[in-house]
This record gives C-alpha cells, sequence and structure tokens, in this order.
C-alpha cells in the first residue's frame, strides 16, 4: 500500500481523537434534531436541520481527509451530481456528458438541464481523449464508466478542458477515492454515489462532492441547502461507519475481482470480458498511474438474454440487484435498464466472499 493510501487510512479511523473530552463517546452520536437552542444573545454552530447537523460534519470531516478537499455530502448519488452540475452550469452553457455513462445523468440533462437553458452533449468515455471542448462551459466525466468500464486519462483531458475555458467534474463512484484521484488530477470536482462502496452494505443512500475551490463548494453547499436535498442523521451515522472498513473491504473486494476475472476470461461462455486489471484489457492502460488497481467491477457477455438470466438465478453466491460495491457480491444484466450493451451483457460486482467459495457458485451457474 502507499504511503499517502496508508496514512489517510489510518487518519480515517481516528479523526475525531483529537476533539474528544473525557468521557465522550469514541464513536459519533446520532443526532435526530431539526431544531437547535438559539438564544437571542449568540448563535451556535447549528440552527436547523436543512443547514447542518453535527451528523454532516463528523461524516464531511471523514471525507474531507479521503479526499484532502473540503466535501459536502448529500443524500443520494444523483442528489450530488444535481449539485455540481446545477452548481456549475447556467442558461446558455453547454456541457459534455458520457454517452455510456450512468444513464440517469443523462436523463437529467435531457429532461431538465435542457428545458433550463442547457445544451448537453453525449460523448464516448474513449472519445474524451481526443474530443474538441471549444465552447463547453462543463466537461463532465466518468471513469471507468459504468456499466462498460471504459475509461479516458483525467489529467490529459482536464488539461484540454481547462484551456478551453470550461470546468472539470469527475463522477468517481467506481474507483473511490482509495483507488482513484480526480481532484489531484486536476478537476474541479468530484462527485460519487456513497452508497456503493463507501457504504457497502447495501443499506443506504448517500453521495458527495468534494473540490479544492472555496467558492465553487460553496455554491454546492448553497444548493444543498436551497434545494433541500439532505442526509438524513442516522444515514450519516452508517456511512461513518461503512467508511471505517472501506479500505480493508476494497483490498479483498479487488484482488477477487482480478481472479475471477482472469478465471472468466478462459471460459468458453463467456465473450467480451472487461475488468481493467487485466493486462490484454483496453482499460488496462491508466491502472498504476490514474488506477490504484483494475477495481472490483467486471463486465462480460454471455450468448443472451435466457442464458444470462438463468445464470444469475443459479449462482448461490450472487444477488441479483441494482448497486454494486456491497460485501455481496451482485450482477445484473444491464440491457433491462436501456444501456447500450448486448442483451446477454452482466455487469459483475465482486464483494467480500472468500475468492474460492465465490468462484464454484459463479463456475456451477455458467452454461457448461
Amino acid at each position: 500500500m502507499p504511503d499517502d493510501t496508508a496514512r489517510r487510512a489510518a487518519r480515517l479511523l481516528h479523526h475525531r481523537k483529537a476533539g474528544l473530552a473525557p468521557g465522550e463517546p469514541i464513536a459519533p452520536p446520532i443526532t435526530p434534531a431539526t431544531t437547535f437552542h438559539l438564544p437571542a444573545n449568540g448563535t451556535g454552530a447549528y440552527g436547523y436541520a436543512r443547514a447542518g447537523n453535527p451528523g454532516w460534519s463528523e461524516l464531511e470531516a471523514q471525507l474531507s481527509l479521503l479526499e484532502e478537499a473540503e466535501t459536502v455530502v448529500f443524500p443520494s448519488g444523483m442528489a450530488a451530481i444535481s449539485a455540481a452540475l446545477f452548481a456549475c452550469l447556467k442558461a446558455g452553457d453547454r456541457v459534455i456528458l458520457p454517452a455510456d455513462g450512468y444513464y440517469v445523468t443523462r436523463v437529467l440533462a435531457t429532461d431538465f438541464l435542457r428545458g433550463l437553458g442547457v445544451t448537453a452533449d453525449f460523448l464516448p468515455t474513449t472519445g474524451y481523449d481526443t474530443a474538441d471542448f471549444s465552447g463547453a462551459a462543463l466537461v463532465y466525466m466518468e471513469t471507468p464508466s459504468n456499466p462498460g468500464l471504459e475509461v479516458c486519462d483525467i489529467s490529459a483531458v482536464a488539461a484540454r478542458a481547462r484551456a478551453a475555458g470550461a470546468r472539470v467534474v469527475v463522477d468517481n463512484t467506481t474507483m473511490t477515492p482509495f483507488l482513484q484521484r480526480p481532484l489531484d488530477l486536476g478537476a474541479d470536482l468530484v462527485v460519487a454515489a456513497d452508497t456503493k462502496a463507501p457504504g457497502g452494505h447495501s443499506d443506504l443512500l448517500a453521495g458527495h462532492v468534494a473540490g479544492r475551490d472555496p467558492a465553487l463548494v460553496a455554491r454546492v453547499r448553497d444548493w444543498r441547502r436551497l434545494s433541500g436535498a439532505t442526509l438524513g442523521p442516522f444515514e450519516a451515522w452508517l456511512l461513518h461507519r461503512g467508511l471505517e472498513t472501506l479500505e480493508l473491504r476494497l483490498e479483498r473486494m479487488c484482488a477477487s475481482a482480478r481472479t475471477i476475472a482472469e478465471r472468466l476470461a478462459a471460459h468458453p461462455a463467456v465473450r467480451d470480458l472487461r475488468h481493467p486489471g487485466l493486462p490484454g484489457d483496453a482499460s488496462h492502460r491508466l491502472v498504476g498511474s490514474q488506477m490504484a488497481n483494475g477495481g472490483f467491477l467486471i463486465g462480460f457477455t454471455l450468448a443472451d438474454a435466457g442464458v444470462a438470466e438463468r445464470f444469475l438465478s443459479a449462482c448461490p453466491y450472487l444477488a441479483q440487484s441494482t448497486s454494486f460495491g456491497a460485501t455481496h457480491s451482485s450482477a445484473e444484466r444491464r440491457a433491462r435498464w436501456g444501456d447500450a450493451v448486448p442483451e446477454g451483457f452482466i455487469r459483475l460486482s465482486v464483494g467480500i466472499e472468500p475468492v474460492e467459495e465465490l468462484w464454484r457458485g459463479i463456475s456451477g451457474a455458467l452454461p457448461g
């Protein structure tokens, strides 16, 4: 583990220590309050729950250690994405979005941003490395993309976007701050769905935006307060707890994903396998520089929709669910959501099960 990653992982677990008085709890308490005492002769740290909560403060301090940047938490990944877009865009602006990224971001752009006078252009992730960003106000990347796991060079794209006068936002959901650091590579803002690996237990919705420009982050924070896109105190507590084991879970998930991907690639029923950790994968070029490793997601294609659905039903160790990054492995046939993928395409999220037992379940469910 690189020294800076180890330092962040250790600080994450002890970030409350310096502020604790004797007898105070090591774990942050849950504060389910909407109002706070505000005497006429002074103001307190908190006044109304839409503007702040002690649980948010603890969580944002923790996430800020990970991102090494000011962080604002939200009640879902899409709430975080929306805040970043609305903080950066105005009527008459043009935004570049990934054509092969998370589909809900595209729906937000076509159904709402366009109606407010924002032009949205869609590019495949692999096209960002050579695209002309002239006239764009915002370049939004998702790398690796979900679900295809395509990548683009954040540093090179950010430099060209800034030269064209555009801001840069990167969706880092598939990697997390432990595996990829967009702000270090030139992004103005990073967004993420902490519902996935950071929470890690399929029991909360959350997201965050992080950045190093105080004025821009202030706009993001104002959007949260004015839109009412606020995280509940219990969800904040759950995410704070989940983050404490993120580095440990990622170590096993990523190592297991590499093993599973190698074996799937050799299976006769599997076509077009994608995992950035494999040397032959088109996205491997950025592993070791931009990405710490290949992550925990795998994409592959079976013969057709029926074969894919039978595989999903037959494997005892795959939850059939539409999220990823949990302690349990999960998989789904993404074509049913309208992604531009083959009918038999599977997105597999590798969890923390013992890898040999997981592989026995997967291999036993694949068509022979």
